[in-house]
């Protein structure tokens, strides 16, 4: 059947931007028809593009990735309707009871897909293998490099990402674990030296967790982590809300980092009035369009969509094709998948469409239309 969107819009496909439809059966594409736009050629609103893909998301609409099977639905389900089609809920360093049970629900909820969910793609693990010293809204349960428990939760659990911080007692070690379940390891949290960095990518480092952001960063004399992922790396999740990172640093690291994507690290107060919240044990505050801890100045996360990022980027001169693409192509990637983030024969059908003003107006997820938020 033919997708109802598309043919009056423009299409963004793996290999461009096209002027027609896209035809799908049992829940993948089958086809898409029409004629592929030349490079530098207007495109038209609507645009049907690749569902996003939030790698780094802790919750939405009250929900929250610590608070059981029930609250992280509301997760799947707020950024859903925005256009997420698959997301990776991610943790909070917390007690290792705490951390289990979340990773249980986790793997419960990915067991069970629902319609109008965005697809569970694994676990964040974010902790508890952190610098105390690099925190940031996280609560102080850090722990040293646990090379067994990582192994083990690794075995028992879908864990798709992990943040470590590499200099910490035992820390190549845990990554060393971690990736040997390929996990994607990420560098996050942390106060590494550049050759400390270094040795975290030899054990199986593949990214990091919200550059610029709770990590060593960009002295000339002392460089950090920051400055090796711009030096070297492939791969970094950046925070698109323009709060955690300043305009100009995100254009930086685009023109350092070749498949640099796009996360939101949304929380439960994503779509939630202005008034407090939970961050795993924390109390958090949303005024506006920023969430901070109870000192009014830590940033605890963000409350935008994936939709809301590409629109970010756009505004900052990301042209949209590339704004999309981080927010799905890339992160799809990364992860290893090719069926999703793109838009091509036997592809899943899981599709966004955007208005002139880049807002959702259609969501699939998976061949299903889902209810797009008012």
């Amino acid at each position: 059947m033919n997708v109802p969107f598309g043919g009056d819009g423009s299409i963004l496909t793996a290999a461009g931007w096209v002027a027609g439809r896209v035809h799908i059966e049992n829940r993948r594409i089958t086809r898409v028809e029409g004629a592929l736009l030349p490079p530098g050629a207007p495109i038209e609103p609507p645009f049907v593009v690749p569902g996003f893909i939030d790698l780094h998301v802790h919750g939405g609409l009250g929900g929250d990735s610590m608070s059981g099977e029930a609250a992280l639905r509301k997760t799947l389900a707020y950024h859903g309707s925005y256009g997420t089609v698959a997301l990776t809920p991610t943790t909070v360093t917390a007690p290792i009871k705490e951390i289990e049970a979340a990773l249980a629900d986790i793997a419960a909820t990915q067991a069970k897909p629902r319609p109008g969910e965005a697809a569970v793609l694994g676990a964040h693990l974010e902790g508890p293998f952190l610098n105390p010293g690099r925190l940031g809204a996280q609560a102080s349960y850090p722990r040293p490099g646990e090379a067994a428990l990582a192994s083990d939760w690794a075995g028992r659990f879908p864990i798709a990402v992990a943040t470590v911080a590499p200099e910490i007692t035992g820390g190549l070690d845990t990554i060393r674990a971690l990736a040997a379940h390929r996990c994607r390891v990420q560098v996050g949290h942390s106060m590494a030296s550049c050759d400390q960095v270094g040795d975290a990518f030899a054990c199986g480092c593949t990214g990091f967790t919200h550059l610029f952001n709770a990590m060593s960063g960009m002295h000339h004399r002392e460089p950090g982590v920051a400055a090796w992922a711009l030096a070297h790396g492939e791969h970094a999740e950046i925070i698109c809300d323009l709060h955690h990172v300043h305009r100009d640093v995100i254009l930086a690291a685009r023109r350092s980092i070749p498949k640099l994507y796009a996360v939101t690290d949304a929380t439960a107060a994503a779509g939630m009035p202005d008034g407090e919240y939970r961050l795993g044990d924390r109390k958090v505050l949303k005024r506006g369009g920023k969430v901070t801890l109870e000192d009014g100045e830590t940033l605890a996360g963000s409350v935008i969509t994936l939709a809301d990022a590409v629109r970010n980027l756009v505004s900052i001169g990301v042209p949209l094709a590339e704004a999309v693409a981080m927010a799905s192509t890339r992160p799809a990637e990364y992860l290893g998948y090719a069926d999703l983030g793109r838009i091509a024969a036997a592809a899943r059908a899981s599709m966004v469409q955007l208005d002139a003003r880049l807002r959702v107006e259609a969501v699939w997820i998976d061949g299903e239309g889902v209810d797009v938020a008012a």
